[in-house]
């Protein structure tokens, strides 16, 4: 029984000096987070600082180029590229936020002539060969928008698709 009692003392100390570990530990743990977020944050400077850097992406300046303008009765859209052929900056009606009858419009033409050149303009493109192509109301005010917006046109050519000779003709219908 006395050995009882002692254990039971025993325990009672013990849950005792539990109690006021569990107190203190909230304390510690706190303080190791507050330690953690600032050795995280020092880690994340170095990482930034030290760590590895981004190549800095380098457009090539491309001076002379061409522009394609496509006007259809439905829309207009304009493509500038280098003389290989590979697009610099495009931008069409729908793209500017133009809906329906409105997309061939003159107007709507100026403005993605507009959007285009911005685009390109981190490329330093200057001078282009414009190709025409198509037969909607937005072919000429396009050409007129590029000598506007800064760019000087070298040439214009019309590269329409014409038929020659067509589709065959149906037979005659017999009565």
């Amino acid at each position: 029984m006395s050995e009882d009692k002692n254990n039971k003392i025993e325990n009672k100390e013990n849950l005792s000096e539990n109690s006021e570990i569990k107190e203190e530990q909230p304390l510690k743990t706190e303080e190791k987070t507050q330690d953690e977020k600032e050795i995280k944050k020092e880690k994340a400077l170095e990482t930034t600082t030290k760590g590895k850097k981004k190549k800095k992406r380098i457009l090539r300046q491309i001076v002379h180029g061409r522009a394609y303008i496509q006007a259809t009765y439905n829309n207009t859209i304009i493509t500038l590229t280098d003389l290989n052929g590979n697009v610099l900056a495009w931008s069409s009606a729908g793209q500017n936020g133009f809906k329906g009858p409105k997309k061939a419009t003159p107007y709507a033409a100026s403005v993605i002539v507009k959007n285009a050149v911005d685009k390109s303009q981190a490329y330093g493109l200057k001078n282009v060969n414009v190709f025409v192509k198509g037969i909607g109301s937005g072919r000429e005010a396009a050409v007129r928008a590029l000598n506007t917006y800064g760019l000087n046109i070298l040439s214009i050519k019309d590269i329409t698709p014409i038929p020659h000779n067509g589709c065959r003709t149906r037979k005659p219908r017999r009565v």
